[in-house]
């Protein structure tokens, strides 16, 4: 048998962690993160940058940081971003100087991405924890998306579609966390748990970037 690594769990410390919360659009990953920080919880929430215009109550840098397709196209080009992926015609990315700067003050990182973003980061980041949102059912789903009035019926249909296909993605991600209608905090117990966990490892991840 090999020697073991030697841990010494009286100086046991651990290491940051980058958590991507992802899932198809509508399942609530906005809620979470929010509610999350609502609560308190020590960790840097990176704010993805986007080329579409914000919606009625958005605030630059708050919920996303929006800029001009030009820009955006800027940033991809100096290398700028962690990231990047058009989503519905519209450019999405996650900054690298934001991820960087966090992990090297010992912060834990969230992301909240899409579902071909996750796969991004895992490829680029394989010791990243990946947490697939989704909501109970298609209809629940459904009716969320719908509540926005932000789609016409159309799209509906299109993100529905997309969201299915995107569900068959599920077994490459760490953990599987429903949201609920009127369940959010039920969402966050369980990720703040899984959160918890992985600091409990004897064999912490390592992230490099």
């Amino acid at each position: 048998m090999a020697r073991s690594e030697i841990i010494d769990p009286y100086h046991f410390e651990p290491t940051p962690l980058l958590i991507v919360i992802s899932g198809p659009s509508g399942v609530g990953k906005d809620s979470v993160v929010q509610r999350m920080q609502e609560r308190g919880y020590p960790f840097h929430f990176v704010v993805t940058a986007t080329s579409r215009p914000p919606r009625p109550g958005e605030v630059h840098g708050v919920d996303y940081y929006f800029f001009s397709r030009e820009a955006f196209e800027a940033m991809i080009e100096h290398g700028e971003l962690l990231e990047h992926a058009v989503v519905y015609g519209q450019h999405k990315g996650i900054p690298r100087a934001q991820v960087q700067e966090a992990l090297a003050s010992g912060q834990d990182v969230v992301m909240r991405l899409d579902v071909q973003g996750a796969a991004t980061i895992r490829r680029i980041v394989p010791e990243a924890v990946l947490i697939f949102l989704s909501a109970s059912s298609d209809e629940e789903l459904y009716n969320r998306l719908r509540a926005r009035h932000t789609e016409s019926e159309e799209e509906l249909r299109l993100r529905i579609a997309k969201a299915r296909e995107e569900m068959r993605h599920l077994p490459e991600f760490d953990y599987l966390v429903i949201n609920r209608d009127g369940h959010l905090d039920e969402a966050v117990d369980k990720i703040w748990a899984i959160i918890q966990s992985e600091h409990c490892r004897v064999h912490p991840r390592r992230i490099t970037l």
